[in-house]
């Protein structure tokens, strides 16, 4: 009796990894199958090992198999290099999975698949890697251009901007960063406890944690116990990187202001400026899709948010509900190409383009144009992105200012905690980097004041 993708880790991955290939979202996908599956705590945590990671690495998989495939991989059928690629994940990367099962339980699921042509060329090719792995000729560190493709599994038009917006050494730096796992890294909710408190918390129930190093409020987990997170459903946390936790502080907002997030969802942000204003600012959130509007209200709840209205709304239209000049803070999230959070949504790497870029430049632009007459005269304007491309970040924000001269773009140096000094350009624009930044994600952010 064949197993179903709910009752063998590998099985599930497999399955996953092919929907992902179709256009869906990994983490979706995840939460998918895994909400009904009967897999233990540590099935659960391998599945999720093997999709992220192979996403990730998807390119170094390919470099490996290369070396040992008889034929170019972009003619094998599709199921069967999946297979390839979660085999040769394992042997590559995971040196608690004994060789000899990796390959095994790779045929099983071949022949579970009712691939029985393949399975012989499968367990060649597998075992070839095997024997041949500590042979494979990687490039080296300073041929950066095939080492950011081949090594830190970068596809070619990511090298191309990584390469353009970055020293090279920043650049391989960058690239080794984005081909790792990301942290987990908590905002601790102040409107119900204290990190000391969060702190002492986890270290209760045997989970290794640390402070972070910008966010006064973030925590990472640098090691989970088998307990659940402490205080999960009275609201004392909420999971969110260290560079996003920085945006609401960039906003400087205070109690009794008027603040719009723009595009809110799913609402991270929203719920720490609710806790920075200590529920005494009127905020609204918006966002265009009415399920993540349910997000924003969904989180608010469990957090304690009282003062949060969500609001659906796709502001690439003139939202003529909204009186102009109305508001004293706006924070603007924009849709990006999410190149700064790759290693959490690793498929993105596979399914962008330059072309992508160009038209969500188009779209941050629209929605800027949109919010820009709702700020009151000295009010502020917060445009922040996950990206680190040129066109999507210093770009937009100089044809913004190009055309709307009721702008000024403020410098963040220095109006901040001395510890934040790394963060800023010379422009007084805020970008981040994992592999010099606590190893928070790469964003971005310009803070613009209306004059008058």
């Amino acid at each position: 009796m064949t197993s179903r993708p709910t009752d063998s880790p590998r099985r599930a991955a497999y399955e996953i990894l092919q929907r992902v290939a179709a256009g869906a979202f990994a983490d979706v996908m995840l939460d998918t199958v895994l909400g009904r599956s009967k897999l233990d705590l540590r099935d659960r945590r391998l599945v999720t090992e093997l999709v992220y990671g192979i996403l990730r690495l998807q390119g170094r998989i390919d470099f490996a198999l290369t070396q040992f495939c008889n034929q170019p991989l972009q003619r094998l059928q599709p199921e069967v290099l999946w297979l390839l690629r979660l085999g040769a994940y394992q042997l590559l990367e995971l040196d608690r999975v004994p060789a000899h099962a990796a390959v095994n339980s790779t045929v099983e699921l071949a022949r579970e698949l009712q691939l029985e042509a393949a399975v012989g060329f499968i367990n060649a090719v597998l075992r070839s890697l095997d024997r041949g792995r500590t042979d494979i000729p990687w490039p080296a560190p300073e041929k950066i251009k095939p080492y950011l493709q081949h090594v830190c599994s970068q596809p070619a038009w990511l090298t191309k901007e990584l390469m353009r917006q970055l020293p090279n050494v920043a650049a391989r730096a960058l690239g080794e960063s984005l081909a790792g796992p990301p942290p987990l890294t908590l905002r601790v909710n102040s409107l119900k406890t204290d990190r000391e408190d969060f702190l002492t918390a986890l270290a209760a129930v045997e989970h290794q944690a640390h402070p972070c190093s910008f966010a006064p409020e973030g925590v990472t987990i640098d090691r989970r116990s088998e307990q659940p997170l402490p205080g999960d459903a009275e609201g004392w946390y909420q999971i969110q990187d260290e560079a996003s936790i920085l945006m609401a502080h960039l906003l400087d907002a205070s109690p009794g202001q008027r603040i719009l997030d723009a595009c809110a969802a799913p609402g991270g942000k929203t719920t720490h400026l609710a806790a920075l204003t200590d529920n005494r600012a009127e905020i609204l959130a918006l966002d265009k899709y009415p399920r993540r509007v349910e997000l924003i209200e969904e989180g608010a709840q469990r957090l304690g948010c009282t003062s949060i209205v969500a609001r659906q709304w796709d502001l690439t239209e003139n939202p003529d509900f909204l009186e102009r000049e109305s508001f004293d803070r706006i924070l603007l999230d924009a849709p990006c190409s999410g190149l700064g959070v790759l290693r959490r949504n690793p498929e993105g790497r596979w399914n962008k383009s330059p072309v992508n870029l160009r038209e969500l430049a188009v779209l941050q632009r629209q929605i800027l144009d949109s919010v820009a007459p709702l700020v009151k005269p000295g009010g502020k304007l917060l445009y922040s992105v996950c990206t680190f491309s040129h066109i999507e970040t210093d770009a937009t924000i100089d044809s913004f200012l190009e055309d709307h001269p009721e702008f000024e773009l403020e410098d963040l140096g220095g109006k901040f905690s001395s510890d934040w000094v790394d963060l800023f350009t010379e422009k007084g624009t805020l970008r981040s980097y994992p592999y010099c930044h606590d190893n928070m994600d790469a964003f971005f952010a310009a803070r613009l004041q209306r004059l008058g």
